[in-house]
């Protein structure tokens, strides 16, 4: 028995895991350095990026929470895996950030028209927000190539707000510098710049509340299962352009955290077998995969009734509103036009002129009933409905018989023939026989070994003038 490596399977999920560690490592760490520094200096720009660190730290916790439990495979409670936990965790970081954003507000206003707080924006200031910049920039890409990877959404919100700190943290250190060029290059406005860091702040909020309001859209609409934007018609468009496919029906796409599961109906043509059918849908599921790697697929057939089987049947419908019988009908399209070929059954004892007038008659009511159809050739053949049908001779003829096998065997390649029935009418002859086939073979296969069964009999047997071959299956 072959041993299976786990380690390739294990891969993805544990490096997911180690930047969701490394995320709360570095979370961890700069909110621990923004609020002593903040505490110290007294900028509530710092302050709002220490509680924005803050917020972060929580939001990786719930992240590297999120995508541990994800990465559980799918059991009978859970048939379609665990990924919405991912969705969930980055719902719990949209509140969080929204409520941060409030708090932060709220303290830019009070700071900016009723509570004035003095600020000393020291080196060490400058020094932090630097500090968390470069940490912000290397976390963020580090999120951002898992998160592609993996389509992970946990990581790509974590991603998301560390890679808009980065923003946030240079306007704190705009809004520092000002504070620190109104205290010692231009004193004269020092009490209008001492506003700068509350001003700041209130930037700083506005980003987190835009990056939050779309992250929380998009969150929801995965909760939602909403489908990605433009991917249902893109899904269409693949499996339309499958061939053997008549029509795609309902799609139904559902995100579920990194994973996507579409479901789809497509018609098929009903005269195909199982077979080709299950060739058409791996193609349209192959095509899907092309478009969204690693999508869950599962495509429904609908067998349909194709347009040239309903011409067909309305063909046969015309002929028997005539009392006419017709067969092998064979449909021509060409553009918009359809050329018909059939050949009608007439009874043995018409002349050729009043048999053509059938043929002209049913031509003509095709064409009125169907204008698509641009012309009808009849083949006239008769259907032996003749009083006298002739008499049985088979007894009478056992030499005949036996040559009449002997050709049919010799066609077939191999003992098939067998309860041969003579007539005789007059001078002409006519015969039915049965005949064995290999059972899988299709009956066009049937029909073209038939035809040249007969061909061969009215070649090589004189006064025979029609065959009947009756097909059988051969059971083994």
């Amino acid at each position: 028995m072959p041993i299976h490596d786990p380690a390739p399977a294990a891969a993805p999920e544990r490096d997911k895991m180690s930047a969701a560690g490394n995320s709360v490592l570095a979370a961890f760490f700069l909110t621990g350095m923004k609020l002593v520094v903040g505490l110290v200096t007294g900028s509530l720009g710092i302050l709002a990026e220490a509680a924005h660190s803050a917020l972060d730290l929580v939001a990786a916790l719930v992240t590297f929470l999120a995508v541990r439990v994800s990465g559980k495979p799918a059991d009978r409670e859970h048939p379609y895996g665990h990924g919405k936990i991912e969705n969930f965790s980055a719902l719990v970081e949209t509140i969080l950030l929204f409520g941060t954003c409030a708090w932060i507000v709220y303290e830019s206003v009070e700071r900016l028209f009723f509570r004035p707080a003095e600020i000393d924006p020291g080196l060490g200031a400058f020094l932090v927000m630097a500090v968390s910049i470069a940490v912000d920039i290397s976390r963020s890409r580090m999120l951002y190539r898992a998160a592609r990877k993996y389509r992970s959404q946990a990581l790509e919100a974590d991603a998301l707000h560390f890679s808009t700190d980065v923003w946030s943290s240079t306007v704190v250190i705009g809004g520092l510098a000002l504070v620190w060029l109104g205290k010692h290059v231009l004193p004269r406005y020092a009490p209008l710049l001492q506003k700068a860091d509350a001003l700041a702040a209130f930037l700083v909020a506005l980003i987190v509340l835009f990056v939050s309001y779309r992250l929380g859209k998009r969150t929801i609409e995965a909760l939602l299962d909403s489908a990605p934007e433009g991917l249902a018609p893109r899904i269409r468009a693949a499996a339309a352009g499958v061939e053997g496919v008549l029509d795609v029906g309902q799609i139904r796409v559902r995100p579920s955290g990194p994973s996507i599961f579409v479901d789809l109906t497509i018609d098929v043509d009903r005269n195909q077998s199982v077979e080709r059918t299950h060739q058409i849908a791996e193609a349209v599921e192959a095509g899907i995969r092309e478009i969204a790697p690693g999508a869950d697929v599962v495509v429904h057939t609908d067998p349909r009734e194709v347009e040239r089987e309903a011409l067909a049947r309305r063909v046969r419908a015309v002929a028997y509103r005539n009392q006419m019988a017709v067969h092998n009908i064979s449909l021509h399209e060409e553009g918009e036009r359809i050329s018909v070929d059939l050949h009608l059954e007439v009874d043995d004892d018409l002349s050729l002129e009043e048999a053509h007038e059938l043929a002209s008659h049913i031509e003509r009511d095709l064409q009125e009933d169907m204008p698509r159809i641009a012309s009808v050739t009849t083949h006239l053949e008769s259907r032996g409905t003749g009083v006298d049908d002739g008499l049985d001779v088979t007894a009478a003829e056992p030499a005949l018989v036996a040559r009449i096998t002997t050709v049919t065997d010799a066609i077939m390649g191999a003992p098939s023939c067998h309860d041969v029935s003579l007539r005789r009418r007059g001078a002409t002859l006519s015969v039915a026989l049965h005949c064995t086939f290999p059972k899988e073979l299709s009956i066009v296969e049937v029909h073209d070994v038939s035809t040249r069964i007969e061909q061969g009999l009215l070649k090589r047997i004189p006064g025979l003038a029609r065959v009947l071959v009756h097909a059988e299956p051969h059971e083994r």
